[in-house]
């Protein structure tokens, strides 16, 4: 990838990161550095705390304080890393700024990474947060048609996942799928063209590594276990109305405008909003550059929209 490629905005700030390395050292590397990495301030509004007893870890709970405004509304988060990294740590600016802008509770879900723990364990730890969530909806003050759940990249992918998952068993289904940059589609992983793109944060060699830990055999196989790769599942019909924001620098562009436009034509409500010259992340990595904050902003007022409003 060509540095003009990127958006003027940010270009200077993100044209020489590194790939995030998936490979055993750059797990045990990325694991260490979440691992101690530091609690952010959050807003002034929101209380923050854990809760334990589950099996992928204690998730993280964020709640309007008292006098503040609640919608009664809440969002079940999953963090990112590839399937391989990442903890709930590492959004905790995140979903506090989310619990404070929207008024709602935000539940972010631990879960356990391949390859120790690979295919469904990920996306059963986070199931047991989503009926956390229902058996506690009451004392959070929560109402259970107004539960959203959304993700980054890898929890992006697992949030779909998750929905999928939801609308076949029939019980509560989420109002809402809330997909940044997400992680949809092993057959990216198989295309090695791809290996020679630079994508800035993530590239096709460490998605690659992702998938095959998590799936335990190469990605782009001709089969997959159920719900392991959202893009695979076929009849998309009935899932919940779903927002996919991606950059066109991202190496997940293409599948996410796959992804919107299967579900669009399957008749799901779906909002795809493509950033140009925006690499992977890059709420993450430039979330003060008005462009960005407008980005946010544009997604914030649509997940608004489908689960605080009567």
């Amino acid at each position: 990838m060509r540095p003009e490629q990127l958006h003027p905005a940010i270009r200077n700030r993100v044209r020489f990161l590194p790939s995030i390395p998936a490979g055993p050292l750059g797990r045990r590397i990325g694991r260490a550095v979440r691992a101690r990495l530091p609690e952010a301030r959050l807003p002034e509004g929101v209380l923050a705390g854990t809760v334990g007893g589950l099996p992928g870890g204690p998730l993280r709970l964020y709640t309007p304080a008292p006098g503040r405004p609640r919608t009664g509304a809440a969002v079940l988060w999953i963090h990112g890393g590839g399937l391989v990294s990442g903890a709930t740590v590492q959004d905790h600016r995140w979903a506090g700024r989310l619990c404070d802008a929207l008024g709602v509770v935000v539940v972010s879900a631990e879960y356990r990474l391949a390859p120790e723990h690979p295919c469904p364990v990920a996306l059963d730890d986070c199931h047991a947060v989503w009926e956390w969530l229902l058996r506690h909806a009451d004392g959070l003050g929560v109402d259970t048609a107004r539960l959203a759940v959304g993700g980054r990249s890898a929890g992006g992918g697992l949030a779909a996942a998750l929905a999928q998952r939801l609308h076949d068993e029939g019980g509560v289904e989420p109002a809402a799928q809330w997909l940044f940059c997400p992680m949809l589609d092993d057959r990216t992983a198989a295309d090695r063209t791809l290996d020679a793109v630079r994508h800035p944060v993530w590239d096709n060699r460490s998605n690659r590594e992702g998938w095959a830990s998590y799936l335990g055999a190469e990605p782009g196989g001709a089969e997959t276990p159920r719900y392991a790769v959202p893009a695979r599942r076929e009849d998309l019909t009935g899932l919940p109305p779903a927002w996919i924001g991606v950059g066109d620098a991202d190496l997940f562009h293409q599948e996410s405008r796959d992804y919107a436009a299967r579900l669009d034509a399957c008749g799901v409500d779906t909002v795809l909003d493509v950033m140009p010259g925006a690499p992977h992340g890059v709420e993450t990595l430039a979330g003060e550059v008005p462009w960005v904050r407008a980005y946010v902003r544009r997604a914030q007022d649509w997940l608004a929209g489908r689960v605080t409003v009567n």
